[in-house]
Parts: structure tokens; C-alpha cells; sequence
């Protein structure tokens, strides 16, 4: 058997369901996955080709990554835009789209039988961190299934999406904290990963009221796009200075110039536990 071939089968085999609930994925691994939505082809590399396609450079993305940290097994995943913020109202008056069901199983079949994890990330609008959630909560009693916040997209005092920059406060995370938590204790799950992504101060307030739980693994991912030494510093300043438990970083396949190689990421400290391409 070829070394890719090993490196693909480490990767592929799932912990023990004992294992996993005592220690958690992080930072025993390293999440690397795919950001999007299949309904578009702007809004990640998800979605920009056909899903063979796309499944097929997530696995040498993941092999990439194992070789340049062979210590550190990778857990490939699918982070799905599952509530998408929109600059139209829509019939609520909440400026965002919920994907239906039937996407959501598409996206969590692709990942199911390859053993690789599915993350929902949430665009609020006007809506609250609670109801998107709870509508998801179906989805997130499997145990490959986990949650992102996107408070770039969360919008207070009136706004639309895309007309600024939108944030989260620690009570957000709170309450993303707390749902996670009871779904893992009322079905005897593993952990929960809950990803928070950021590239401002103000994208993630008081983020020391943010109450951390065993039941719940809490990554803070620098969400910026732009040359390295700028991914760097946004790094340092908004991620690596204010930690909440551990990091992570979005790279960009299109707006990154250069795109970073792994071995150039593993030199930041703390090194990025997840790591998200766009």
C-alpha cells in the first residue's frame, strides 16, 4: 500500500466511540475542511465543482496537511452554510435563508460514509443564535455533526447583511455552548466542536464571558483573507491574544496571494488546530 494510501486510511478511521467522548477531536487532531454551499458557487469551494470533484481535493488537502504534521491525524470535514444571510428581508423580515433538509442530508451523506465530519455554520441576520440552532438540533444529535457562528453576518441596530461588518457577543457563544452541551448529554454523545470565526475585535465581544464546557470544544478561526504577513497579524491580534480554547484559520483559495503551504501555518503559535478553506 502507497504511503498516500496509508496516510488517507489514518485519516479515514474513526476513535473509538470511548476514546472520543473522554478526550474530545482536539487537539489530539487537526480539522481540515471545505467552506460553502452547493447551491453557489461564490460562496465557497464547496460549491464551485461538482461534488466528486470537490470531495476528491478535500482528500488531498487532508494528505497535505497529514504530511506536514505527521503527528497530528487530520479529520477531514464539510462546513455547510446552513442559514445564509441575505440583503433582502425575505417573508420574515429576519434577512436570512435556511437551507432545507434535504440539502443538509445531501452534504451529511457525502461526509457519513467517508467518516469525515459535517459542521453547520449559521449567518444570523436579524435572527437570534438560539433559533437557528434549535432548528438544527435534528441534525446536530449525530455525532459526526457540529456548529459554527458566523458573526460576521449577525446584525444589530437595524442593518442588512453586507452593509457592515456584523458581531457576536460571548452571550451568543454562551448560548450555542449551552444547546450543544444538552444534546451531548441527553444522547451520550463525544464533544462538540463549535467554531467561531473572526477577523475583527469587535466581530467577538467580551469574549472572556465566554463559559467554557466540557461537552463542548470551542475554536476561534481567523476568518481574513489577504497576503500572510496581513493573515499573520490578524492572527496574533484577534485569535493567538484573545484565546478562548483553541484556533483556528480560514485560507482562501482565490483571495490569499500566496496561499499559505501547511508547513508555513505550522510555524504560527499556537499552531491553528482547524483549519477552513473558502
Amino acid at each position: 500500500m502507497s504511503r498516500a494510501a496509508l496516510l488517507l486510511l489514518a485519516m479515514a478511521a474513526p476513535l473509538s466511540a470511548a476514546t472520543e467522548r473522554a478526550a474530545g477531536l482536539l487537539p489530539a487532531h487537526r480539522i481540515v475542511t471545505y467552506y460553502g454551499n452547493p447551491l453557489s458557487k461564490r460562496m465557497g469551494v464547496l460549491g464551485e465543482s461538482p461534488p466528486d470533484e470537490m470531495l476528491a481535493q478535500l482528500e488531498r488537502a487532508a494528505r497535505q496537511w497529514q504530511k506536514a504534521d505527521p503527528k497530528t491525524k487530520v479529520w477531514p470535514g464539510l462546513e455547510l452554510v446552513a442559514t445564509v444571510a441575505s440583503d433582502w428581508p425575505g417573508p420574515d423580515g429576519l434577512y436570512r435563508t435556511r437551507m432545507d433538509s434535504a440539502l443538509i442530508e445531501k452534504v451529511c451523506s457525502w461526509a457519513q460514509k467517508r467518516h469525515w465530519l459535517v459542521i453547520l455554520d449559521i449567518q444570523v441576520g436579524r435572527s437570534s443564535v438560539r433559533a437557528e440552532v434549535e432548528r438544527l438540533l435534528p441534525f446536530l444529535k449525530r455525532p459526526y455533526v457540529h456548529l459554527a457562528l458566523d458573526p460576521e453576518f449577525e446584525m444589530r441596530h437595524g442593518l442588512r447583511p453586507g452593509a457592515r461588518i456584523g458581531s457576536s457577543d460571548a452571550e451568543d457563544v454562551n448560548v450555542a455552548t449551552l444547546l450543544l452541551s444538552r444534546i451531548v448529554e441527553r444522547y451520550h454523545l463525544p464533544p462538540k466542536l463549535l467554531l467561531v470565526h473572526r477577523f475583527t475585535y469587535d466581530m467577538l465581544t467580551r469574549y472572556k464571558r465566554i463559559r467554557l464546557n466540557p461537552n463542548v470544544q470551542v475554536a476561534v478561526v481567523m476568518d481574513g483573507f489577504g497576503a500572510p504577513g496581513f493573515k499573520r497579524r490578524a492572527y496574533n491580534a484577534t485569535v493567538a491574544r484573545e484565546p478562548v480554547e483553541f484556533t483556528g484559520v480560514k485560507l482562501f483559495y482565490k483571495n490569499d496571494k500566496p496561499l499559505m503551504s501547511p508547513s508555513e501555518v505550522l510555524r504560527w503559535r499556537p499552531a491553528p488546530n482547524v483549519i477552513i478553506y473558502q
